[in-house]
Parts: structure tokens; sequence; C-alpha cells
């Protein structure tokens, strides 16, 4: 558990692993869910999805997730409006998804009016700054980033509240994060 605010209905962020032969009984996601596969194959009734696999489940959703060969995942709960409808599926494996950019690559995840999320492939000397006014989230996947002199090596994770808008990101080796930028945090 990364974060959590609330009791049975909570707003979390979580890193999640499933055993080989894990199955979990088919649940409804009242808030949505969002998922980033990290490791081996996560699976659910509409398909297999290994490494590099962005899902995301709108509120009102409903699936029976398991794993044969077991998986990481990283997991978000209760962060979505409540008007999303659309299923996202997406391979971020697929060169045709990524894009140049001055910093390096992205790989957009999902965009909207209030929220961005976007995987991003750094160059060594970087620097990711923030949009001002917004919350802003990342999850080091590979590499090493610094946010104000602290060393945030992989599998680190960060949430920065709006008002922490100076703050820079700084990428002296080179990373891969998983960025969230929020307009405002949604709680159940």
């Amino acid at each position: 558990m990364l974060d959590r605010v609330g009791e049975e209905k909570a707003r979390a962020t979580s890193r999640v692993r499933y055993q080989a032969g894990s199955r979990f009984p088919a649940h409804d996601h009242p808030g949505g869910e969002e998922i980033l596969v990290l490791s081996g194959t996560f699976s659910d009734e509409s398909g297999d999805y290994p490494a590099g696999w962005y899902l995301r489940h709108p509120p009102g959703s409903r699936h029976a997730p398991f794993s044969r060969d077991g998986t990481e995942i990283f997991v978000k709960l209760w962060q979505m409006s409540t008007g999303e409808r659309d299923v996202v599926r997406v391979d971020t494996r697929d060169p045709a998804r990524w894009h140049e950019t001055s910093q390096g690559r992205d790989c957009l995840l999902h965009d909207s009016e209030d929220e961005r999320v976007r995987l991003c492939v750094l160059c060594p000397g970087s620097v990711m700054t923030t949009r001002p006014g917004w919350h802003h989230e990342l999850l080091v996947l590979s590499g090493e980033m610094t946010v104000a002199g602290n060393a945030l090596p992989a599998g680190s994770w960060l949430r920065l509240p709006p008002g922490q808008d100076i703050l820079r990101a700084d990428c002296a080796q080179g990373a891969t994060v998983y960025l969230k930028q929020n307009r405002r945090l949604i709680s159940p």
C-alpha cells in the first residue's frame, strides 16, 4: 500500500503481487480502477496482459482478475471522475504509441480535461517540471530521479500536491517513469 484515504471504500494506490495461480472472485469497481502491469502477466475475462500494459476500468466496471504465472501490478482505485465510461487498454510495448519529446519519449495512456497519465522515458540530464495548480504523481520504473535533492531509485513513488510547482525532478542517468497529473484528487 502506497497511499490510502478511506476505510471500506478507499482511494488507494498500491503495488500488488499475484502468486502463480492466484485468482480473485468477480468484484465491482464503483470508483474505477487503473492498472499498470509491471511484471508477469495479469489476466481477466477480457484477456491476458503482459508487462507493459495499461488498463483502465471505469466506475461501475466489474471483473474477475487472475494470473496463471504470477504478476506484479501498480493499481489505483477510486481515482476517476464518475463520468468516465471508456475501458482503456494500451500496450506500451507498441512503438506506434510513443512520440519523441525534447527530453526523451512519451507514451500517452489517458488524457482528459482534468487528468493526464503517461509513461516517460527521460534522457540523462532531463528535467521534469510540474504543471502549476495540478497534483503530480510519479512511479520510477527504471533508472533514478532526483527530486529536491532526494534520490528516487526504481520502485520509488511520490505524490506532489499543488503548490509544490517549483519542484524539479532531475534525471542524471536516465529514467522511465509513470506520471499522473490531476487537477484535483477524487475521494470516495
